[in-house]
């Protein structure tokens, strides 16, 4: 196996399904001791993580709308082994809801669930994080962002998505800009067009799937798994001069 994370803890947000489900199982076969956070679908946490060891495996709920929640999810997955290795913050929110048109009200509220959970929680697991590492002599941290926080998105109802991808993106760079001195490595993913249920929802207000399809440069959307790999190998800490980098994986259909 080329992956290899033997030794290391790794603490991954939104595990449950989409990307995090398949990047909990590919840190799992590639030997990590994965923490694996989960919202409310505690059984499909289970389902990603079946083929991890129970020793090397726990499942903790966390609702990252609550700060303290937040808190607890960190404490947690520190006590079970005395450290984190790997901070991977991939759960986030897209309400396709709350666009330009919507009451104020409802707009408000897709605005403020977006900034809680998407760049406010992993927020405060980077802060958490620094301080550990800082501690223990480094680490490292991976954002799964989004080719939305380059571009800006296609459907105005997704406007506080995609300002939330490039908020908690420039919070990541700028830890990685501060720390790489201190051993702190920290890393962005900005995927296109993944083949998760959001992005089936978002395809379908664009008109249909072979609509997107027919605007990307391969024609093929972004499997998870292809995700999952990278995050394994850049968990490993083989390529850490990439720190602060942003790394598009949107098959040649964004090209910076």
């Amino acid at each position: 196996m080329l992956t290899d994370l033997t030794g290391k803890t790794v603490l991954l947000t939104g595990a449950s399904k989409g990307i995090g489900a398949a990047t909990a199982a590919v840190l799992g076969a590639a030997g990590a001791h994965l923490i694996a956070h989960y919202g409310s679908d505690r059984a499909g946490a289970e389902a990603a993580t079946a083929a991890i060891p129970p020793e090397r495996c726990r499942l903790i709920g966390a609702d990252l709308a609550d700060l303290d929640a937040v808190e607890r999810l960190w404490d947690e997955a520190v006590a079970w082994r005395g450290r984190v290795d790997v901070l991977v913050n991939n759960a986030a929110v897209m309400d396709f809801s709350g666009g330009i048109d919507a009451p104020l009200e409802e707009w408000d509220a897709v605005w403020e669930r977006a900034l809680q959970v998407n760049v406010k929680a992993p927020a405060r697991l980077m802060r958490r994080a620094v301080q550990h590492y800082l501690a223990r002599g480094g680490g490292s941290i991976i954002t799964i962002s989004s080719w939305a926080a380059q571009r800006g998105v296609s459907n105005p109802a997704t406007i506080a998505y995609g300002a939330s991808k490039a908020a908690v993106r420039s919070a990541t760079q700028s830890i990685a800009r501060t720390y790489a001195k201190a051993g702190i490595m920290a890393y962005i993913v900005a995927p296109g067009v993944v083949r998760t249920r959001l992005s089936e929802q978002f395809a379908a207000t664009q008109g249909g799937e072979a609509i997107v399809s027919a605007g990307l440069a391969s024609g093929e959307w972004v499997t998870p798994d292809e995700l999952g790999r990278l995050v394994a190998f850049i968990a490993t800490g083989a390529v850490p001069q990439l720190s602060g980098g942003t790394i598009d994986v949107n098959g040649a259909s964004y090209i910076r």
